[in-house]
Parts: C-alpha cells; structure tokens; sequence
C-alpha cells in the first residue's frame, strides 16, 4: 500500500489540561482487510460490533478495556445476507437482514442482547417476490431519534418510476400501519435526501428535480407520510430562481420542526453563492422560514483551498447537522474532490455524473453512511475509476458555521486540513463527537515524521482550540476516522488497520 501523504496546517494552538484516553482491540487472525463489519454501539458496559469475513456472520464483544468478552457466530443467519440493519437500545439491539431465496427476497429481525446473543428466534418482517432482472436490495431501514418507532421501506422500480411501500412497527416490532404507494418519481431527473421517520411515526424525505439528468436541482419539494395515511404529501419549496446541489435533512424533534440544508448557486453550473436552509413546522405542515444566506469574502477567504474566493466553496460537501436547543444548527462541510488522469472530479461530478442518486442508494451513497450509520464494507475502495485511471482522493478544510432558527449565521470558523491519499479514500477525512458542549473533529495528521490523530474541537461561540493529538504509543496504527461512530456521551470508537488486520480504537473524553 502506498504511504499515505497529509499535512496539517497550523493555526491553532496546544491547550493543557485536556486529556483523552485510547484502547486498542487486539488483532484477530480472521479480521483481515477484507473485513465486512458494522460498530454496533454499547449495551450495557459492553460495546459491540458486528463482522462478517467470507459469509461467515459474528458479532464480538469487547469490554471496558476492549478485550474480547466473546466472538458469537451468528448461525441462525443464511449462507448470503444483502444487508444488515441494527437499532440499538440501552438493553438490547434488533438486527434487521435481508436475504433471497430463488425469487422471493426475505426481511427479518433478531433482538440480540448485551452478551451479542439471540433472546428470540428470527422473526419474518416482510417477503417480496421478485422477478429474475429486479433489483435485490430493495429494504432499508430508519428509526426515530427516540427509537418508538422502526419504519422498514421498500422501492421497486417499474418502467423507471419508483412505487413505495412502507411498514411502521413499535419497538417490539409490532406492526402498526402498512402502505403501497405508487408515486411518479422518476429516476432519471429526481433526486433524493436521506429518509427519515420522526417520533410520531411520520416517513419524510426531499425531492429534488432537476430539467435533465446533468443539471443542478432546480425544485425542490417535501414528501411526508402520516403514519396511517396511504399517500405521500408533496409540497413545493421556492427556491427564488435559485439552484441546489446535495441537501442534508434533518428531524428536530424536541421543536417539532424538519430542518433543510443546501449549498446553492445563483445560476447552472456557477459557483456557491451561500447556504439555503429552511425550517418546515411539522404540525402545521408548511414552511415558516426560508433563507438564502450569501456567505461573504471573509468566510470564503477562510474557506479556500487553492483556486480564487469566487470558487473557493464550489467542492465543499455538507456532512453534518448539529441541531441547537433554541431551534437553530450547525453545519459542517468539507472541502472534497478527487482527480484521474483523465479528469477532475468537483462536486458537480460527484452529484451529478457517476454514480447518480436515487432511493436505491439509501440516501446518499458515495460516503457510506456518513456518521457511523454505515459499515466499512471491506478493505479498499478502488484506485481504479473512469475507465481503469488511477485517482488522487483529496479531502482538505472544514467549515464549521452556526445558524439561528431563521437560518442567519451567527458565526462561521475554519479548521485547517490538508489531507490526499492515491490508494483510497479510507483514512481521510474526519470523525466529529459531541462532548461537554463542544464538537471535537477528529482526523488523521503527520507531524514529525508520525502518523497521529489530531484533535480540535469548536465551542459554542465558534473558538477552535488544538488539543493534544492521541499519540499511537503502539505505532504502526492507521486510523480510519470517517467510519467512526459516537457510543456514549463521551466515547467514540473508530475502526484502524494494523500490518494487515483491521481492529478497533475506543477513545474516550475525559
């Protein structure tokens, strides 16, 4: 494997008195590169993580110092599962799968405990019969923030139209409303956010349309279901002649309100003008604020990379939301682009060449999950793309802006990254946990000649302070920061390669 390059740039500075712990799991002999997993969470003072190496299905259980408690063979699973789901509750988790058997794709559902055990027997969801050219993966799975409600959907395209069907269960997976819904979604000019159900049991999602399939999004609706109603409720969203790219959505519960993210242009193919963001009342089902906020030169000047202020946000990706307390957020993007030799792939490219988006991606595929909700997926990601050329992934500055409920930014900072990599994508980018009031962003940095993983972290008033990196004592640790996944109020566990294993890092904040 290629060394991996990255420098940080300094900007910031060293603040005593902070301290993080960090536990290594021990390599195991059968979790090598090629390694399928999913960190499942901590039950109990167990933490959990899901692995599958060739079929064969494991979930291990570490201890407090990450020992392993025990490996449990998950043998009640089929030979071949498409996909893997997991809800995690303080007492127990559910393991939702799907699998095929000839033409008849199976979801079912297993509860397991903190010891990584089966407490009942599989317990069939939902069958769909499939016909010899439909597409497999067709399940998906999303719960509430309060985990009251598991909604399990299905989309199965037909003559390039998406028909849904949607089934609500309780936490004890009982039933409590089904729907078909045939919709004219179309996969060629729609684009999708990520699905959501919110505490009440409502299914909700953004449409983006778009004239062609190599335009910027152009409308914009919000698509809800009750959750005894057969219907989606589609409402059209101004965007003031303005354009989109990728919008983030997210449920703020506690307010009663669906929050919507977008970095926008003012014309086809032009550069980020600013940050759209609109807050849709739940109860009143309708938009009460909308805003197109310009994002000046200071916060451009800051921003850039290389290139001018004019372009300076045209690679950033929205990553996360931070809901507030009083109704407002904050959002963080990151500067991403990757080059072949044949091409420069920008946002644009990204979004809107290959691969394209639909509700067959599970939201927006291309970054697996964003915030811990998705499995590594084995060693790798291809070097190889458009046509067999070699790529150069670059993931470089985070900007991190605070907005009020009316989606005014209070203020915006910058944490300084420059990170590139020609064998894949894996170690990049970042890991955020929220901790003691503030947002750490944990990424890979090389400072003296050692691989560490920084640590800077941004308060409530926009200050970002350089902590002292976790040193590997150990050394020889790549840490894959992207894949890791917050477990506790003060816990993160992140995924790394050791020689040529992968293992697990729990870091906690203390």
């Amino acid at each position: 494997m290629k060394t991996l390059f990255l420098f940080f740039i300094l900007n910031t500075f060293y603040v005593l008195g902070f301290s993080q712990s960090i536990t290594y799991t021990e390599p195991e002999p059968q979790d090598s590169r090629s390694l399928d997993f999913e960190i499942i969470g901590k039950i109990h003072d167990n933490y959990l993580i899901y692995k599958n190496n060739r079929s064969d299905y494991a979930i291990c259980v570490y201890d407090n110092s990450m020992k392993l408690l025990n490996r449990n063979a998950l043998r009640f699973l089929p030979d071949k599962i498409l996909n893997v789901d997991f809800i995690v509750y303080p007492d127990f988790a559910y393991l939702i799968y799907q699998f095929q058997k000839r033409n008849v794709l199976y979801c079912s559902a297993v509860k397991i405990n903190s010891d990584g055990k089966s407490m009942i027997e599989p317990v069939r969801l939902d069958t769909t019969h499939i016909n010899f050219f439909a597409d497999t993966k067709i399940y998906s799975t999303v719960a509430s923030e309060d985990k009251s409600k598991i909604m399990i959907y299905k989309i199965q395209k037909k003559n390039g139209k998406f028909d849904f069907t949607t089934l609500l269960f309780d936490d004890s997976l009982r039933l409590q409303h089904e729907s078909k819904i045939p919709s004219n979604f179309d996969d060629r000019k729609d684009l999708f956010s990520d699905f959501f159900v919110d505490n009440t049991g409502n299914f909700v999602f953004t449409r983006g349309n778009r004239s062609n399939t190599r335009d910027f999004m152009q409308d914009l609706s919000m698509v809800t279901k009750s959750p005894d109603i057969d219907t989606f409720s589609i409402n059209r969203i101004d965007l003031s002649g303005n354009y989109l790219d990728n919008v983030k959505l997210k449920i703020d519960n506690q307010n009663k309100h669906y929050v919507i993210n977008s970095l926008y242009y003012l014309k086809k193919r032009g550069n980020v003008d600013g940050i759209f963001t609109g807050v849709w009342d739940i109860d009143n089902k309708k938009m009460i604020s909308q805003n197109f906020q310009r994002l000046d030169d200071s916060v451009r000047m800051l921003a850039k990379t290389n290139g001018n202020d004019k372009n300076a946000l045209n690679d950033y990706f929205i990553r996360n939301v931070v809901l507030k307390k009083d109704g407002g957020f904050i959002l963080t993007a990151e500067d991403y682009y990757a080059q072949s030799q044949y091409s420069h792939w920008t946002s644009y490219a990204y979004l809107y060449g290959y691969p394209s988006f639909s509700p067959y991606s599970y939201g927006y595929g291309g970054y697996g999950g964003y915030g811990g909700y998705g499995r590594y997926g084995g060693y790798g990601g291809s070097p190889y793309n458009n046509y067999g050329s070699r790529s150069r992934y670059y993931y470089n500055n985070i900007l991190v802006i605070s907005l009020d409920k009316g989606g005014k930014p209070d203020w915006a900072s910058v944490i300084s990254k420059s990170q590139y990599d020609d064998q894949s994508d894996n170690y990049l980018s970042y890991a955020l946990i929220l901790t003691g009031g503030q947002l750490h962003f944990l990424f890979n940095t090389l400072e003296r000649r050692n691989f560490l993983l920084g640590d800077q972290s941004v308060s409530g008033s926009g200050s970002i302070t350089r902590n002292p990196p976790l040193r590997n004592l150990d050394r020889g640790y790549q840490f894959m920061a992207k894949f890791g996944k917050q477990v506790s109020s003060n816990e993160i566990i992140i995924p790394c390669t050791y020689r040529n294993y992968i293992c697990f890092s729990k870091i906690e904040f203390q």
